[in-house]
Protein backbone atom coordinates (compact mmCIF):
# COMPACT_ATOMS: atom_id res chain seq x y z
CA UNK A 1 0.00 0.00 0.00
CA UNK A 2 1.72 3.62 -0.96
CA UNK A 3 2.36 6.22 1.98
CA UNK A 4 -1.10 8.24 0.64
CA UNK A 5 -3.18 5.16 1.69
CA UNK A 6 -1.73 3.75 4.23
CA UNK A 7 -2.03 7.13 6.07
CA UNK A 8 -5.56 7.71 5.01
CA UNK A 9 -6.45 4.30 6.55
CA UNK A 10 -4.81 5.16 9.85
CA UNK A 11 -6.56 8.04 10.11
CA UNK A 12 -9.49 6.19 8.82
CA UNK A 13 -12.51 9.03 6.46
CA UNK A 14 -12.63 12.57 7.70
CA UNK A 15 -15.79 13.87 8.28
CA UNK A 16 -15.30 16.00 5.41
CA UNK A 17 -14.12 13.19 3.04
CA UNK A 18 -17.41 11.07 3.72
CA UNK A 19 -19.45 13.82 3.09
CA UNK A 20 -17.54 14.63 -0.67
CA UNK A 21 -18.15 10.92 -1.14
CA UNK A 22 -22.11 10.87 -0.41
CA UNK A 23 -22.60 14.24 -2.56
CA UNK A 24 -21.03 12.70 -5.30
CA UNK A 25 -22.18 9.22 -5.34
CA UNK A 26 -25.85 11.39 -5.05
CA UNK A 27 -25.21 13.69 -7.98
CA UNK A 28 -23.63 10.04 -10.15
CA UNK A 29 -26.41 7.70 -9.13
CA UNK A 30 -29.26 10.78 -9.44
CA UNK A 31 -28.13 11.00 -12.79
CA UNK A 32 -30.89 7.97 -13.63
CA UNK A 33 -33.67 9.53 -12.21
CA UNK A 34 -33.79 13.32 -13.90
CA UNK A 35 -35.77 11.99 -16.94
CA UNK A 36 -38.40 10.05 -15.03
CA UNK A 37 -40.60 13.08 -14.04
CA UNK A 38 -40.57 14.30 -17.27
CA UNK A 39 -41.64 11.65 -19.58
CA UNK A 40 -45.06 13.30 -20.80
CA UNK A 41 -42.93 16.82 -21.59
CA UNK A 42 -40.19 14.76 -23.47
CA UNK A 43 -42.97 12.71 -25.47
CA UNK A 44 -44.71 15.74 -26.71
CA UNK A 45 -41.12 17.59 -27.25
CA UNK A 46 -40.17 14.67 -30.22
CA UNK A 47 -44.04 13.95 -30.60
CA UNK A 48 -44.34 10.14 -29.47
CA UNK A 49 -46.64 8.23 -27.96
CA UNK A 50 -47.78 8.15 -24.19
CA UNK A 51 -46.96 4.22 -24.08
CA UNK A 52 -43.74 4.95 -25.62
CA UNK A 53 -42.11 7.07 -23.35
CA UNK A 54 -41.69 4.37 -20.52
CA UNK A 55 -38.58 3.15 -23.14
CA UNK A 56 -36.70 6.38 -21.33
CA UNK A 57 -36.90 4.47 -18.08
CA UNK A 58 -36.13 1.12 -19.36
CA UNK A 59 -33.03 1.81 -21.64
CA UNK A 60 -31.51 3.86 -18.65
CA UNK A 61 -32.29 1.06 -15.92
CA UNK A 62 -30.60 -1.32 -18.78
CA UNK A 63 -27.75 0.59 -19.17
CA UNK A 64 -27.27 1.08 -15.09
CA UNK A 65 -27.44 -2.45 -14.95
CA UNK A 66 -24.50 -3.87 -17.58
CA UNK A 67 -22.78 -1.26 -16.27
CA UNK A 68 -23.07 -2.60 -12.95
CA UNK A 69 -22.04 -6.05 -14.15
CA UNK A 70 -19.35 -5.03 -16.66
CA UNK A 71 -17.77 -2.25 -14.61
CA UNK A 72 -18.36 -2.12 -10.87
CA UNK A 73 -16.01 -5.49 -10.44
CA UNK A 74 -12.88 -3.31 -12.19
CA UNK A 75 -13.07 -1.31 -8.79
CA UNK A 76 -11.17 -4.43 -7.21
CA UNK A 77 -8.37 -4.12 -9.76
CA UNK A 78 -8.09 -0.37 -10.90
CA UNK A 79 -6.60 2.91 -9.91
CA UNK A 80 -9.71 4.61 -8.75
CA UNK A 81 -8.27 7.95 -7.99
CA UNK A 82 -8.15 8.51 -12.06
CA UNK A 83 -11.58 6.05 -12.94
CA UNK A 84 -14.16 7.38 -10.77
CA UNK A 85 -13.55 11.26 -11.64
CA UNK A 86 -13.24 10.17 -15.57
CA UNK A 87 -15.89 8.26 -15.42
CA UNK A 88 -17.98 11.01 -13.92
CA UNK A 89 -16.72 13.08 -16.68
CA UNK A 90 -17.91 10.75 -18.94
CA UNK A 91 -21.49 11.03 -17.55
CA UNK A 92 -21.37 14.68 -18.20
CA UNK A 93 -20.51 14.03 -21.49
CA UNK A 94 -23.51 11.83 -21.55
CA UNK A 95 -25.58 14.62 -20.05
CA UNK A 96 -24.48 17.36 -22.48
CA UNK A 97 -25.25 14.38 -25.60
CA UNK A 98 -28.84 14.04 -24.26
CA UNK A 99 -29.74 17.92 -23.79
CA UNK A 100 -28.83 18.18 -27.69
CA UNK A 101 -30.70 14.68 -28.67
CA UNK A 102 -32.04 16.18 -32.37
CA UNK A 103 -34.10 12.90 -32.16
CA UNK A 104 -35.96 10.57 -29.69
CA UNK A 105 -34.18 7.91 -30.75
CA UNK A 106 -30.63 9.45 -30.55
CA UNK A 107 -32.03 10.44 -26.79
CA UNK A 108 -32.81 6.87 -25.93
CA UNK A 109 -28.90 6.14 -27.02
CA UNK A 110 -27.64 8.57 -24.49
CA UNK A 111 -29.92 7.57 -22.22
CA UNK A 112 -28.14 4.18 -22.02
CA UNK A 113 -24.91 5.81 -22.18
CA UNK A 114 -25.56 7.78 -18.97
CA UNK A 115 -27.41 5.06 -17.24
CA UNK A 116 -24.06 2.72 -17.76
CA UNK A 117 -21.60 5.56 -16.55
CA UNK A 118 -23.69 6.38 -13.57
CA UNK A 119 -22.26 3.38 -11.24
CA UNK A 120 -19.15 5.74 -10.47
CA UNK A 121 -21.81 6.10 -7.19
CA UNK A 122 -21.54 2.77 -6.63
CA UNK A 123 -17.34 3.01 -7.32
CA UNK A 124 -17.15 5.32 -4.02
CA UNK A 125 -19.18 2.80 -1.58
CA UNK A 126 -16.55 -0.17 -1.50
CA UNK A 127 -13.76 2.47 -1.78
CA UNK A 128 -15.27 4.20 1.45
CA UNK A 129 -14.94 0.97 2.83
CA UNK A 130 -11.14 0.12 2.03
CA UNK A 131 -10.11 3.87 3.62
CA UNK A 132 -12.22 3.45 6.90
CA UNK A 133 -10.85 2.50 10.26
CA UNK A 134 -12.51 -0.86 11.06
CA UNK A 135 -14.41 1.23 14.38
CA UNK A 136 -15.70 3.45 11.61
CA UNK A 137 -16.92 1.38 8.76
CA UNK A 138 -20.74 1.47 9.57
CA UNK A 139 -21.03 5.36 10.08
CA UNK A 140 -19.28 5.87 6.70
CA UNK A 141 -20.75 3.54 4.35
CA UNK A 142 -24.22 4.11 6.22
CA UNK A 143 -23.31 8.05 5.20
CA UNK A 144 -22.31 7.01 1.79
CA UNK A 145 -25.21 4.55 0.65
CA UNK A 146 -27.54 7.50 2.48
CA UNK A 147 -26.48 10.08 -0.01
CA UNK A 148 -27.14 7.63 -3.22
CA UNK A 149 -30.75 7.50 -1.93
CA UNK A 150 -31.14 10.95 -0.92
CA UNK A 151 -29.81 11.57 -4.31
CA UNK A 152 -32.58 9.70 -5.86
CA UNK A 153 -35.27 11.40 -4.31
CA UNK A 154 -33.80 15.12 -4.86
CA UNK A 155 -33.26 14.24 -8.63
CA UNK A 156 -37.08 13.55 -8.84
CA UNK A 157 -37.74 16.33 -7.01
CA UNK A 158 -35.64 19.08 -8.74
CA UNK A 159 -36.02 17.61 -12.24
CA UNK A 160 -39.69 18.66 -12.22
CA UNK A 161 -38.60 22.24 -10.93
CA UNK A 162 -36.32 23.08 -13.24
CA UNK A 163 -37.84 21.58 -16.20
CA UNK A 164 -41.17 23.57 -15.75
CA UNK A 165 -38.73 27.04 -15.61
CA UNK A 166 -36.56 26.24 -18.15
CA UNK A 167 -37.45 23.25 -20.51
CA UNK A 168 -36.52 19.80 -19.91
CA UNK A 169 -33.10 20.11 -21.68
CA UNK A 170 -32.12 22.71 -18.89
CA UNK A 171 -32.44 19.68 -16.43
CA UNK A 172 -29.50 17.62 -18.14
CA UNK A 173 -27.57 20.55 -18.77
CA UNK A 174 -27.50 21.05 -15.06
CA UNK A 175 -27.07 17.67 -14.31
CA UNK A 176 -23.66 17.74 -16.49
CA UNK A 177 -22.03 20.64 -14.63
CA UNK A 178 -22.88 19.46 -11.52
CA UNK A 179 -20.58 16.16 -12.58
CA UNK A 180 -18.21 18.28 -13.92
CA UNK A 181 -17.60 20.17 -10.48
CA UNK A 182 -17.75 17.04 -8.47
CA UNK A 183 -15.50 15.23 -10.54
CA UNK A 184 -12.63 18.32 -10.11
CA UNK A 185 -13.25 18.56 -6.35
CA UNK A 186 -12.71 14.37 -5.81
CA UNK A 187 -9.91 13.85 -8.32
CA UNK A 188 -7.36 16.13 -5.51
CA UNK A 189 -8.73 14.34 -2.43
CA UNK A 190 -9.05 10.48 -3.26
CA UNK A 191 -5.91 8.58 -2.27
CA UNK A 192 -3.76 6.47 -4.30
CA UNK A 193 -4.06 3.00 -3.44
CA UNK A 194 -1.74 0.13 -3.72
CA UNK A 195 -1.54 -1.74 -7.19
CA UNK A 196 -3.91 -4.69 -6.54
CA UNK A 197 -2.63 -8.20 -8.85
CA UNK A 198 -3.90 -8.09 -12.27
CA UNK A 199 -6.72 -10.69 -12.83
CA UNK A 200 -8.28 -11.14 -16.05
CA UNK A 201 -10.98 -9.52 -17.33
CA UNK A 202 -13.39 -12.73 -17.51
CA UNK A 203 -12.00 -14.06 -14.14
CA UNK A 204 -13.11 -10.93 -12.19
CA UNK A 205 -16.66 -11.22 -14.01
CA UNK A 206 -16.62 -14.58 -13.02
CA UNK A 207 -16.12 -13.94 -9.60
CA UNK A 208 -18.76 -11.76 -9.02
CA UNK A 209 -21.18 -15.11 -10.16
CA UNK A 210 -19.11 -17.65 -8.07
CA UNK A 211 -19.46 -15.32 -5.25
CA UNK A 212 -23.10 -15.24 -5.46
CA UNK A 213 -23.56 -18.89 -5.57
CA UNK A 214 -20.78 -20.10 -3.28
CA UNK A 215 -21.85 -17.93 -0.09
CA UNK A 216 -25.10 -18.41 2.14
CA UNK A 217 -23.77 -14.52 3.57
CA UNK A 218 -24.05 -13.34 0.39
CA UNK A 219 -27.21 -14.92 -0.83
CA UNK A 220 -29.00 -13.72 2.30
CA UNK A 221 -28.31 -10.34 2.32
CA UNK A 222 -28.80 -9.67 -1.36
CA UNK A 223 -32.28 -11.16 -1.14
CA UNK A 224 -33.17 -8.83 1.85
CA UNK A 225 -31.54 -6.01 0.16
CA UNK A 226 -33.87 -6.64 -3.02
CA UNK A 227 -36.83 -6.67 -1.14
CA UNK A 228 -36.08 -3.94 0.45
CA UNK A 229 -35.63 -2.15 -3.09
CA UNK A 230 -38.55 -3.71 -4.57
CA UNK A 231 -40.49 -2.43 -2.05
CA UNK A 232 -38.68 1.31 -2.46
CA UNK A 233 -39.85 1.20 -6.16
CA UNK A 234 -43.36 -0.08 -5.45
CA UNK A 235 -44.20 2.49 -2.62
CA UNK A 236 -43.17 5.48 -5.05
CA UNK A 237 -44.25 4.39 -8.28
CA UNK A 238 -47.86 3.73 -6.13
CA UNK A 239 -47.69 7.25 -4.72
CA UNK A 240 -47.23 9.08 -8.00
CA UNK A 241 -50.03 6.91 -9.33
CA UNK A 242 -52.28 8.25 -6.21
CA UNK A 243 -50.57 11.65 -6.33
CA UNK A 244 -51.30 12.09 -10.44
CA UNK A 245 -55.00 10.21 -9.68
CA UNK A 246 -58.49 12.55 -9.36
CA UNK A 247 -58.00 12.36 -5.65
CA UNK A 248 -55.19 14.41 -5.48
CA UNK A 249 -54.53 16.12 -9.10
CA UNK A 250 -50.94 16.93 -8.43
CA UNK A 251 -48.97 18.25 -10.64
CA UNK A 252 -45.49 16.70 -11.52
CA UNK A 253 -43.42 19.23 -9.33
CA UNK A 254 -45.92 18.66 -6.80
CA UNK A 255 -45.65 15.02 -6.99
CA UNK A 256 -41.61 15.63 -7.05
CA UNK A 257 -41.82 18.11 -4.16
CA UNK A 258 -43.78 15.38 -2.08
CA UNK A 259 -41.30 12.73 -3.25
CA UNK A 260 -38.78 14.54 -0.82
CA UNK A 261 -40.21 13.21 2.80
CA UNK A 262 -38.27 10.43 2.23
CA UNK A 263 -35.67 12.32 2.46
CA UNK A 264 -36.09 12.81 6.25
CA UNK A 265 -36.04 9.17 6.33
CA UNK A 266 -32.87 9.12 4.59
CA UNK A 267 -30.94 11.68 6.51
CA UNK A 268 -32.67 10.14 9.82
CA UNK A 269 -31.44 6.45 9.04
CA UNK A 270 -27.82 7.28 7.91
CA UNK A 271 -26.66 6.90 11.66
CA UNK A 272 -28.00 3.48 11.61
CA UNK A 273 -24.21 2.15 10.45
CA UNK A 274 -22.79 3.38 13.91
CA UNK A 275 -25.25 0.28 15.32
CA UNK A 276 -22.96 -2.17 12.78
CA UNK A 277 -19.85 -0.72 14.55
CA UNK A 278 -21.46 -1.33 17.70
CA UNK A 279 -22.32 -5.17 16.56
CA UNK A 280 -26.24 -4.51 16.72
CA UNK A 281 -26.65 -5.39 13.05
CA UNK A 282 -28.74 -8.41 13.45
CA UNK A 283 -31.25 -7.05 15.90
CA UNK A 284 -30.96 -3.68 13.93
CA UNK A 285 -32.06 -5.01 10.76
CA UNK A 286 -35.08 -6.73 12.16
CA UNK A 287 -36.20 -3.93 13.90
CA UNK A 288 -35.41 -1.52 10.35
CA UNK A 289 -37.85 -4.23 8.94
CA UNK A 290 -40.70 -3.91 11.44
CA UNK A 291 -40.55 -0.04 11.43
CA UNK A 292 -40.92 -0.32 7.54
CA UNK A 293 -44.11 -2.77 7.89
CA UNK A 294 -45.63 0.15 9.93
CA UNK A 295 -44.68 2.92 7.70
CA UNK A 296 -46.69 0.78 4.84
CA UNK A 297 -49.96 0.35 7.33
CA UNK A 298 -49.71 3.95 8.21
CA UNK A 299 -49.66 4.93 4.08
CA UNK A 300 -52.13 2.62 3.32
CA UNK A 301 -54.63 4.87 5.20
CA UNK A 302 -53.86 7.85 3.31
CA UNK A 303 -55.46 7.25 -0.05
CA UNK A 304 -57.22 10.54 0.67
CA UNK A 305 -55.26 12.45 2.99
CA UNK A 306 -51.83 14.05 2.17
CA UNK A 307 -51.07 14.20 5.88
CA UNK A 308 -51.85 10.51 6.58
CA UNK A 309 -49.26 9.87 3.51
CA UNK A 310 -46.30 12.09 4.50
CA UNK A 311 -46.29 10.82 8.10
CA UNK A 312 -46.20 7.34 6.49
CA UNK A 313 -43.93 7.83 4.05
CA UNK A 314 -41.42 9.39 6.40
CA UNK A 315 -41.92 6.23 8.91
CA UNK A 316 -41.46 4.00 5.68
CA UNK A 317 -38.43 5.82 4.80
CA UNK A 318 -36.58 5.16 8.75
CA UNK A 319 -37.77 1.75 8.56
CA UNK A 320 -36.43 1.38 4.89
CA UNK A 321 -33.50 3.07 4.29
CA UNK A 322 -31.87 1.26 7.84
CA UNK A 323 -32.63 -1.83 6.18
CA UNK A 324 -30.67 -1.30 2.87
CA UNK A 325 -27.63 0.76 4.80
CA UNK A 326 -27.22 -2.37 7.35
CA UNK A 327 -27.26 -4.61 4.47
CA UNK A 328 -24.71 -3.39 2.23
CA UNK A 329 -22.79 -2.74 5.07
CA UNK A 330 -23.00 -6.33 5.87
CA UNK A 331 -22.40 -7.41 2.21
CA UNK A 332 -19.12 -4.86 2.16
CA UNK A 333 -17.63 -6.25 5.57
CA UNK A 334 -18.13 -10.02 4.04
CA UNK A 335 -14.27 -9.85 2.34
CA UNK A 336 -12.20 -6.76 2.15
CA UNK A 337 -10.63 -8.14 -0.75
CA UNK A 338 -13.40 -8.17 -2.67
CA UNK A 339 -15.95 -5.39 -2.19
CA UNK A 340 -16.19 -4.10 -5.53
CA UNK A 341 -17.88 -7.44 -6.57
CA UNK A 342 -19.45 -7.81 -3.54
CA UNK A 343 -21.01 -4.64 -4.45
CA UNK A 344 -21.73 -5.46 -7.91
CA UNK A 345 -23.74 -8.04 -6.62
CA UNK A 346 -25.20 -6.52 -3.75
CA UNK A 347 -26.66 -3.30 -6.16
CA UNK A 348 -27.08 -6.19 -9.26
CA UNK A 349 -29.82 -7.73 -6.85
CA UNK A 350 -31.40 -4.01 -5.77
CA UNK A 351 -32.06 -3.63 -9.70
CA UNK A 352 -34.04 -6.57 -9.88
CA UNK A 353 -35.68 -6.53 -7.26
CA UNK A 354 -36.68 -2.61 -8.06
CA UNK A 355 -37.86 -4.03 -11.51
CA UNK A 356 -39.88 -6.17 -10.11
CA UNK A 357 -41.33 -3.77 -7.40
CA UNK A 358 -42.14 -1.91 -10.54
CA UNK A 359 -43.91 -4.38 -12.43
CA UNK A 360 -45.51 -5.42 -9.30
CA UNK A 361 -46.88 -2.01 -8.19
CA UNK A 362 -48.44 -1.46 -11.80
CA UNK A 363 -50.25 -4.30 -11.90
CA UNK A 364 -51.63 -4.12 -7.77
CA UNK A 365 -52.78 -0.56 -9.20
CA UNK A 366 -54.77 -1.89 -11.65
CA UNK A 367 -56.03 -4.39 -8.98
CA UNK A 368 -57.78 -1.85 -7.08
CA UNK A 369 -55.61 1.20 -6.33
CA UNK A 370 -53.23 2.57 -3.34
CA UNK A 371 -54.28 -0.01 -0.77
CA UNK A 372 -53.55 -3.31 -3.03
CA UNK A 373 -49.84 -1.59 -3.50
CA UNK A 374 -49.48 -1.36 0.05
CA UNK A 375 -50.67 -4.85 0.65
CA UNK A 376 -48.48 -6.25 -1.60
CA UNK A 377 -45.58 -4.44 -0.23
CA UNK A 378 -46.13 -5.43 3.17
CA UNK A 379 -46.09 -8.97 1.86
CA UNK A 380 -42.66 -8.41 0.48
CA UNK A 381 -41.35 -7.21 3.88
CA UNK A 382 -43.08 -9.90 5.75
CA UNK A 383 -41.17 -12.20 3.65
CA UNK A 384 -37.45 -10.57 4.20
CA UNK A 385 -38.70 -10.75 8.33
CA UNK A 386 -39.10 -14.54 7.41
CA UNK A 387 -35.39 -14.48 5.83
CA UNK A 388 -33.76 -12.69 8.70
CA UNK A 389 -35.96 -15.11 10.97
CA UNK A 390 -34.52 -17.87 9.36
CA UNK A 391 -31.51 -16.73 9.22
CA UNK A 392 -30.17 -14.41 12.21
CA UNK A 393 -28.33 -17.22 14.11
CA UNK A 394 -26.82 -18.35 10.79
CA UNK A 395 -26.26 -17.28 7.50
CA UNK A 396 -26.42 -13.44 8.72
CA UNK A 397 -24.24 -14.43 11.93
CA UNK A 398 -21.38 -15.55 10.06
Amino acid sequence: MTTSATSTQTRGMSRGLTLLFAIAASAAVGNLYWAQPLLNVIGEDFNVPTGSTGLIVTVTQIGYAVGVFLLLPLGDMVNRKFFIPGLMILTAVFLLATAAAPAYPVMLGTLALIGFSAVAGQFLIPLAGDLARDDQRGRVLGTVAAGIMIGLLIARALSGVVAEHFGWRAVFIMAAVIMVVLAAFLAPRIPTMEARPKVPYWRLLLAVVRTITGNRTVQVTMLIGASAMCVFTMFWTGMTFLLSSPSFGFSVSLIGAVSLVGVVGALAAQRVGVLFDRGLFIPALGVGLLITVVGLIVAAFGSESIIVLIIGAVIFGVGLQAVQILAQTRMLSIDASARSRLNTAFVFGNFVGGAIGSALAGAFWQLGGWVPVMIAASVVVALALLIWVISHKGALAR
